[in-house]
């Protein structure tokens, strides 16, 4: 076959989602991007199609998709409409599915992509010759690509699993340019978080850090995301900073534009990242950062220059930055101007699913060559 009909030869492509492209995490917000992408600059080289192997039910109830994955492989590999699997992977629950379905894979001959994206996978994955290592190794091991999210995370798979080689590719994550116009907070600066409310996102810290801003005029803030937003209210409420702190719970898409074109500052004190979507869509939106230095945050903001990073926990340090940046309004919109000129440089979406896509073709390349020889 001739190198042009070889290079014409359409990929195609099973992708693991967790609770599907509605879901709520990271993981599949990320993966409803590229869906999106997909969509909107159709290619003829690659089709993909995306199947949840958790489900939005209850947790008991996701070895049933994991088991419908495994068997749309099956039907897929024996009716030669799958050439490769990527498998979206995070820590605990999801790596226990992902080893059935990574050893699934092998069993038919399938190759496979990983694509790392848990903050939590160093002390996780643990590094003692078990059972759980050695199977996490043969994953990573046998795996044609491996997708993660900074240089950070390309030097830990490395140092786990050193003959995975140039076979680790660095995508970082990446959103889409914001349709609406940014607007701003107005009069008040407007602090914004989003994510999962709790002690792993580090709201308890930014919850003191506003509170030891009380006496500083100019400020507002919306706390928003999934989790326990009802004790948050009632924190805010003791803090006596419930005409300051709006805590509206989850937001859909259509809220969470609205909201990031009417902010000025997008603060997230984290404990444990990876590479943190809201980060990305506020940088796409113009808004400062705040963030700590965790995962691959120092690979996309510069501290200084398109927003401050902090150490986790370091209260007195968040209260400082966030203080600058309600003080310093031409500050501010360098930061977020900067900020936006990183993100349409090197974290916007069509690039990302170019990338991707292009990750694909080459984990397919090798057994589309022996199925041709």
């Amino acid at each position: 076959m001739s190198a042009d009909s070889h290079a014409a030869r359409v990929v195609n492509v099973l992708v693991t989602v967790p609770a599907g492209t509605s879901g709520q995490g990271g993981i599949d917000r990320l993966m409803a991007s590229l869906k999106q992408a997909l969509a909107q600059r159709p290619r003829t080289d690659v089709n993909a199609r995306f199947r949840t192997t958790r489900g939005m039910g209850h947790i008991a109830f996701s070895p049933l998709h994991v088991a419908a994955f495994c068997l749309d492989m099956l039907t897929s590999r024996l009716g030669g409409c799958v050439d490769v699997v990527h498998i979206n992977l995070a820590s605990h629950g999801s790596t226990y599915r992902k080893l059935m379905i990574a050893a699934w894979a092998r069993i038919l001959g399938i190759p496979y992509v990983l694509h790392l994206h848990s903050g939590e996978y160093k002390t996780f994955w643990p590094a003692n010759g078990g059972f759980l290592d050695r199977r996490i190794r043969t994953m990573f091991g046998k795996a044609s690509r491996i997708i993660v999210l900074g240089r950070v995370w390309k030097e830990f798979v490395l140092a786990r699993v050193p003959e995975a080689g140039d076979r680790v590719v660095v995508v970082p994550n990446a959103a889409e340019a914001p349709s609406r116009p940014h607007r701003g907070g107005g009069d008040a600066a407007h602090i914004i978080f989003l994510g999962r409310i709790g002690e792993k996102k580090g709201t308890p810290e930014l919850c003191e850090a506003l509170s030891a801003m009380a006496g500083l005029p100019g400020w507002r803030a919306t706390i928003a995301g999934d989790g326990n937003a009802e004790e948050l209210r009632r924190r805010v409420e003791q803090l006596g900073l419930a005409d300051r702190i709006r805590v509206p719970g989850w937001l859909g898409p259509a809220d969470t534009a609205d909201l990031l074109s009417e902010a000025d500052i997008l603060v997230l004190p984290s404990h444990v990242e990876n590479l943190p979507m809201s980060v990305i869509e506020g940088m796409a939106a113009g808004l400062a950062v705040v963030s700590t230095r965790v995962g691959a945050v120092e690979d996309i903001v510069s501290d200084g220059e398109t927003g401050f990073l902090v150490w986790p926990r370091d209260v007195p340090a968040l209260k400082h930055a966030l203080t600058r940046l309600v003080e310093e309004p031409d500050l501010r919109r360098r930061m977020g101007e900067a900020g936006r000129a990183v993100h349409r440089a090197r974290l916007d979406l069509q690039p990302f699913a170019d990338t991707v896509c292009e990750v694909w073709r080459t984990a397919a390349g090798r057994r589309m060559g022996s199925d041709e020889s």
